[in-house]
């Protein structure tokens, strides 16, 4: 056997430099290394999701209807997932990005997105016409955005949808957005580790609005941890088994 010569004293301070300069970089970012994503909220369906590398907003919208009053999302992102071309769920021109918002596969730098396409309202989408679900992974995540629909999930989609860690559905009822109870059912169903509901009234209900409050939906999952989580939260690339519900605002 030959013997190699042991690194001499520059060769071994430049390698123990170099790990403790590497321990520090992964001590510095745990983020990066663990995965993981920042989740900031707009109000209504509107979430911006970063992580990976890439930022996903999620439904930017127009004042307007149940979202008057507040502040539109003008954000830059790298992907726009839009639930329909309603302009309180999908309004162009208020954010910059790819928009996406028919049913179809895309890849968007590292990020790939399959939409699914359904009806929006309860009656075969007859009124409010069709609207697309998302499903993607970032941060290590695995997310299923439902924000604006109120039809049933055919148990192919639901298959297609697997089981998320996090699931973004409306709750505020009404004729395009699923009720507390349709929600929770879905929840049960989906068994998500995390559930951000989206699509409600904080305050005063404006004009021209047939949403209600976050209440029946926590209420129709009595039980479910809930946690009043602020307008932004962190999350780790790997979530526990849950589920609990984050409520955003």
């Amino acid at each position: 056997m030959r013997l190699l010569p042991l690194p001499g004293p520059a060769v071994a301070l430049g390698t123990a430099l170099s790990t403790a300069l590497g321990a520090s970089l992964i001590a510095a970012t745990p983020a990066l290394a663990a995965g993981g994503v920042t989740i900031t909220s707009y109000g209504h369906s509107a979430l911006l999701i970063q992580g990976g590398g890439q930022s996903v907003l999620l439904n930017p919208f127009r004042a307007v209807g149940c979202a008057a009053g507040l502040a539109e999302p003008r954000v830059g992102a790298s992907a726009i997932l839009a639930s329909s071309r309603l302009l309180d769920e999908g309004a162009p021109g208020v954010a910059s990005g790819r928009f996406l918002v028919d049913p179809g596969t895309y890849q968007v730098g590292s990020l790939r997105f399959e939409g699914i396409g359904g009806p929006h309202d309860r009656v075969g989408g007859r009124r409010f016409g069709q609207a697309t679900i998302w499903r993607w992974r970032q941060g290590g995540l695995n997310f299923a955005h439902l924000g604006g629909t109120a039809a049933p999930i055919s148990p192919a989609d639901k298959v297609l949808l697997g089981r998320p860690d996090v699931l973004i559905i409306g709750v505020g009822g009404g004729a395009k957005v699923y009720d507390g109870r349709e929600a929770a059912e879905l929840v049960r169903e989906l068994q998500p580790r995390m559930v951000i509901p989206v699509q409600y009234v904080s305050g005063a209900t404006p004009a021209n609005c047939d949403q209600g409050s976050v209440q029946p939906f926590l209420d129709a999952m009595a039980g479910t941890p809930v946690q009043r989580a602020g307008s932004r939260i962190n999350l780790p690339g790997s979530l526990a088994e849950g589920p609990v519900i984050k409520v955003m605002r």
